[in-house]
C-alpha cells in the first residue's frame, strides 16, 4: 500500500465518485494505488469497491474485529460489516 496508515478494518470515508459521503471498511489491499473497500450495503464482500487511495478519507478508526477476521481467513459476511459501522457510530 502506498499510505502505511491505512490498515486492513479501518473505516474510510469516500470522498470521490458516485458514493461519495458514504462510509466503508477497508477489506484489502488491491495494489499500491487501490484498496478494497466494502460497506455490507451498497458494496459487498463477494464484490469489493477498488478505491484508489487518494479518493479516501481516514477515520482513526479500525474494526479489530473485522480485522482480526480477515487476518485469520474467517468468513466475513455483509451483516456483520453493516453491524460493526453501525456499532463504531459509522451508519450512513
Amino acid at each position: 500500500m502506498e499510505d502505511p496508515n491505512v490498515k486492513v478494518g479501518q473505516i474510510v470515508k469516500s470522498i470521490q465518485g458516485r458514493d461519495k459521503g458514504r462510509n466503508f471498511v477497508v477489506i484489502g489491499e488491491f495494489d499500491q494505488e487501490h484498496i478494497l473497500i466494502a460497506d455490507g450495503k451498497l458494496r459487498k464482500v463477494s464484490k469489493p469497491k477498488k478505491k484508489k487511495l487518494k479518493h479516501v478519507a481516514k477515520y482513526n478508526v479500525v474494526s479489530e474485529e473485522i480485522r482480526e477476521s480477515i487476518i485469520s481467513g474467517r468468513r466475513l459476511s455483509n451483516a456483520f460489516i453493516k453491524k460493526e459501522l453501525e456499532r463504531l457510530g459509522m451508519k450512513q
